[in-house]
């Protein structure tokens, strides 16, 4: 590449930043015409391009640009040393194209129009109301506890193998769209990342590969989870970016779903959400709640909290602040604590919506 050429690429750089910053105060406009508009095309064409594949591609590309990037350091040092402009330029030029290809293929959804707008619910929520939902969600998660193990006290261990869990993820998707059908799915492309261990230190359940439209999911968490994490990432896949926007879809899709196993899953997730804001707000209710909780549920939480737990590390903090950062650069102004925000959203469409099923 001509060095006037990288100059202009280098130059589009703040250029392309401020043009983002400009159109994320348009809402309405990137929901019309990129998220509703071009975007359902560019996903369409990246799943049917990679989904296919039996391996996360995504994860070998990263693999492949690692690879080339420290092998050019170790290559060229020396011309690096001698003229680091020309390194730095190098440098803006792939972070250029990189921004580029981020927002074009899916970052603009960051900017979209908030969930919430599409299902026509609040968030805000008195601590009765959380309080009257999490014993509901208590006791959905009692009974499907007891229906799929017989009694009250044995964990639910899902026996589906990963592949079955992720083609059930798509039936899920499919009911769910006979109610909702802007949330039509087709074209599968979830996958278990090749890099689910070096996920969990980090303490990520999955991810949405941007750059090829894969949904990865961290396949080393406790099977009774990846119900609603599967569903969480294939929400990333039809557009929806924020944290507390796919744990809201997540919940939905597999709280709807016909088998009682993805239904479990749902409502132990959100007895998770629910229980730790209960908690902040009234410790006392919140010890009323898990009073009532049946042993096996508490014994899958047990088992979630003893995986993390067996991978923590000093290191972890970081990642998540640096995460943290990214969601806030990215539109997302509460960061990480946006996963929390689910709870509003969950409580006002039970308060607008039967949820008997």
């Amino acid at each position: 590449m001509r060095q006037k050429t990288k100059t202009i690429i280098a130059i589009a750089l703040p250029i392309q930043i401020l043009l983002v910053k400009w159109v994320s105060n348009f809402p309405s406009f990137i929901e019309e015409y990129y998220s509703n508009g071009i975007y359902p095309y560019i996903s369409i064409a990246l799943r049917t391009l990679f989904g296919w594949i039996p391996f996360s591609f995504g994860d070998v590309l990263y693999t492949a640009f690692t690879f080339m990037a420290v092998r050019y350091l170790f290559k060229h040092w020396k011309h690096i040393k001698k003229k680091p402009l020309f390194f730095l330029k190098d440098i803006l030029v792939v972070i250029s194209l990189v921004y580029f290809a981020f927002h074009f293929l899916w970052g603009m959804n960051y900017h979209r129009q908030p969930i919430d707008h599409k299902f026509g619910i609040e968030r805000e929520y008195t601590v009765d109301e959380l309080v009257d939902f999490t014993h509901f969600i208590a006791k959905k998660a009692n009974h499907y506890q007891m229906e799929l193990t017989g009694d009250t006290i044995s964990p639910v261990h899902i026996p589906y193998t990963k592949k079955q869990i992720f083609s059930k993820t798509e039936e899920a998707y499919t009911k769910f769209e006979k109610q909702y059908p802007n949330f039509k799915h087709r074209h599968l492309s979830l996958k278990s990342s090749i890099y689910s261990i070096p996920l969990t230190y980090m303490g990520y359940g999955g991810y949405l590969n941007p750059f090829t439209n894969e949904a990865q999911v961290n396949g080393a968490t406790p099977k009774f989870r990846l119900p609603t994490i599967s569903c969480h990432e294939v929400g990333h896949q039809l557009g929806y970016s924020a944290e507390d926007a796919t744990n809201f879809i997540g919940f939905l899709v597999t709280s709807h779903s016909n088998d009682p196993y993805f239904k479990y899953s749902a409502y132990n997730h959100a007895l998770g959400y629910c229980l730790s804001d209960l908690y902040y707000k009234d410790e006392e209710k919140y010890k009323e709640v898990v009073a009532s909780i049946n042993l096996g549920v508490k014994e899958n939480f047990n088992e979630l909290r003893i995986f993390w737990e067996k991978y923590k590390n000093p290191f972890e903090p970081l990642f998540k602040s640096v995460f943290n950062t990214f969601l806030k650069v990215n539109n997302q102004k509460e960061g990480i604590k946006s996963y929390n925000s689910v709870v509003g959203l969950m409580v006002n469409y039970k308060k607008q919506h039967s949820m008997q099923d």
